[in-house]
């Protein structure tokens, strides 16, 4: 009974992560294996970070920006998250926030126009979890901007994250 149990809850979870843009669950044969992503998507004004595969949308999140988020990140410190097209390119379990993935601005266009303006593009900029200690704030912290520049998501969703998305899996930052 319990075994079987398992196997239905994970039949569930896994019909979740694998639901159609409608919320039904795909009609999926090997419902084993996750959604291949093959792009992430963030839309700045909406505050709205999407997993796709081709044209359909595998799942979505809120996201909390950097603290000025109006116009791409010119220099360091400005509390700006970049726009443009980037690369998921390497992670961390070791950060002050619960996981990391490494975007990997600055691009060339990026550090030719902080040269141009005679500082530095900056860098480090994450999909990442919440800091350790405000672990129960939860969705709430997608009501304010808090970041330097990074997109946050609740440690659940990044969880999620971490294992749908593979490194080198593009990233656009639309405004």
């Amino acid at each position: 009974m319990r075994i079987r149990l398992l196997r239905l809850c994970a039949a569930a979870l896994l019909c979740i992560l694998a639901a159609a843009p409608d919320g039904r669950c795909r009609q999926d044969p090997d419902l084993a294996s996750p959604p291949t992503v093959d792009r992430v998507v963030v839309y700045k004004s909406k505050r709205l970070l999407e997993l796709r595969s081709g044209q359909n949308l595998i799942r979505s999140y809120r996201v909390a920006l950097g603290r000025n988020p109006v116009g791409p990140k010119v220099r360091a410190g400005d509390f700006r998250t970049p726009e443009g097209v980037y690369q998921l390119d390497r992670r961390s379990l070791q950060s002050r926030f619960f996981r990391s993935i490494h975007i990997s601005y600055p691009n060339a266009a990026d550090i030719a126009a902080a040269r141009k303006q005679g500082v530095s593009p900056g860098g480090d900029i994450m999909i990442h979890g919440l800091p350790a200690g405000f672990e129960d704030v939860g969705p709430l912290h997608a009501t304010q901007d808090w970041t330097k520049g990074c997109i946050a998501v609740t440690n659940t969703e990044m969880t999620e994250i971490w294992h749908l998305v593979q490194n080198g899996t593009p990233i656009e930052i639309l405004p």
